[in-house]
């Protein structure tokens, strides 16, 4: 796939085992759509390419024959081994990419273009709220890729570990609330009771 210098990505995750769901939650339909293919299309209106990360043994639903399928290379290694896969798996030419769970049905394109926006000369841009950080709500560059790959060798998963060591900046989620009031691009469905409120507030009925 051929690419411009300086392109924004994206890198979908999909590979939880959604047990508070009870079900794999990337296939949950959501309106006329299923969960993943939707937050894939909600998020190609900023960027491309877009890799979607699953697990070695699920398929995804059916997705656009442009997103590229990556795998994360041992199961339940959490978030920071599939943002090392996505970040392999995109092509040459792509600077950044905005990493997503595949939960976020409400996610805001103003609030992906935001978060670019902010990077800058940046490694790093992740959403803040008190102590807490959004990985998956988050931008990488993608020269982070060795590095990351190597922090998940070493078993040093947590987030906050990359946060420090490389050259990051934070957005309080209160700024966010100026392209994304209800900060629903932070929502994540964990639940049967967060989808169905989730469908609710979207007018939508399961």
């Amino acid at each position: 796939m051929a690419v411009k210098a300086g392109q924004f990505g994206g890198i979908v995750l999909c590979g939880g085992k959604s047990s508070r769901m009870g079900q794999p939650k990337m296939s949950l339909p959501f309106g006329d759509e299923l969960m993943l293919p939707r937050v894939v299309r909600i998020l190609s209106e900023v960027v491309s390419p877009i890799v979607v990360v699953a697990a070695p043994d699920v398929e995804p639903p059916a997705l656009p024959s442009d997103v590229i399928i990556a795998r994360d290379e041992e199961e339940g290694l959490g978030p920071l081994a599939g943002l090392a896969a996505g970040l392999a798996a995109l092509p040459a030419g792509v600077e950044a990419a905005y990493a997503s769970a595949c939960d976020v049905p409400l996610l805001k394109p103003k609030f992906v273009r935001f978060l670019l926006d902010a990077l800058g000369e940046k490694q790093m841009v992740i959403p803040r709220e008190e102590k807490y950080y959004h990985p998956l709500a988050a931008v990488y560059k993608t020269e982070l890729a060795e590095q990351v790959a190597a922090m998940v060798e070493q078993r040093r998963l947590r987030p906050v570990f990359l946060i420090e060591e490389c050259d990051s900046c934070t957005v309080d989620v209160e700024t966010l609330r100026q392209v994304d009031p209800e900060l629903d691009s932070l929502r994540n469905l964990n639940t049967p009771e967060d989808y169905e409120a989730a469908l609710r507030d979207a007018g939508l009925q399961n």
